[in-house]
């Protein structure tokens, strides 16, 4: 028996990375899943392969239409909506803020920040009689500063403040709502970010050497935390933040 057996799940920034390796969990534990993305073909090759427990909505999480499309299309294909992962995030750019784009810092903004407030406004309505869960993924951005990614950092903090909000306000009605903040996991995000800093390869990963336990994290590690959180092992979490990050939260070795 798995532990979303019965469930129904939306998951946004399904199609590679931390989403996906979600996606493929929920489905394992008996989710029927939502699969949302900008990356289209990115979320048909994983429709493909994990088969008639997913659907996929190709959804710019920063057009308000297309998000309530998405919860449309949800609960018409499955006839219900009991989970929410809203995972989809961009990095930006790596600037001092005296020189940070300020159009970059508008979409870091719009996807990181917008995007979660779109798609608690959209699916809470749709929670509100039966309960559910809400997972938010932030970063451990979110709870200090980031030198050169002020924009980042921000939306993260400002993505916890979205959640702390939103669990009280749906706690009456056993609406659930929690972030997850992972540290660097080994994803495309992080190949960027890399990639930011001129490195590249395997052989000098500076963000791993800075956490405690030596590596990046796995996304199915991540995955594992947001499975706990939507299932109903978690029935009396809400308005937490729980780090999924080798030890980076408690110090630097």
């Amino acid at each position: 028996m798995g532990k979303l057996d019965g469930k129904v799940a939306i998951i946004t920034g399904a199609a590679r990375g931390i989403g996906a390796a979600a996606s493929r969990l929920f489905v394992a534990e008996g989710a029927k899943v939502m699969m949302a993305d900008v990356l289209a073909d990115n979320l048909q090759g994983l429709a493909t392969e994990l088969g008639d427990s997913v659907a996929i909505c190709q959804t710019d999480v920063t057009d308000e239409a297309q998000v309530e499309n998405l919860v449309a299309q949800t609960i018409a294909k499955f006839g219900k909506l009991n989970v929410a992962l809203f995972n989809a995030g961009i990095e930006g750019s790596l600037a001092h803020p005296t020189e940070y784009d300020t159009d970059m810092f508008d979409k870091v903004m719009a996807v990181n920040v917008r995007g979660v407030f779109l798609g608690l406004k959209h699916t809470m309505a749709h929670m509100k009689e039966n309960g559910g869960s809400i997972v938010i993924t932030a970063s451990t951005a979110g709870i200090r500063g980031v030198p050169g990614m002020a924009a980042y950092a921000a939306s993260k903090h400002a993505a916890m403040g979205l959640m702390r909000s939103a669990a009280m306000d749906g706690a009456p009605d056993n609406i659930r709502i929690n972030t997850v903040n992972p540290s660097p996991i080994d994803t495309p995000m992080m190949a960027s970010l890399e990639n930011m800093h001129g490195v590249t390869g395997q052989n000098n990963r500076p963000l791993a050497r800075a956490t405690p336990m030596g590596r990046y994290g796995e996304p199915e590690e991540v995955a594992r935390m947001m499975l706990f959180l939507a299932s109903d092992d978690s029935s009396f979490c809400t308005g937490g933040v729980y780090m999924v990050d080798g030890g980076v939260s408690g110090g630097r070795r």
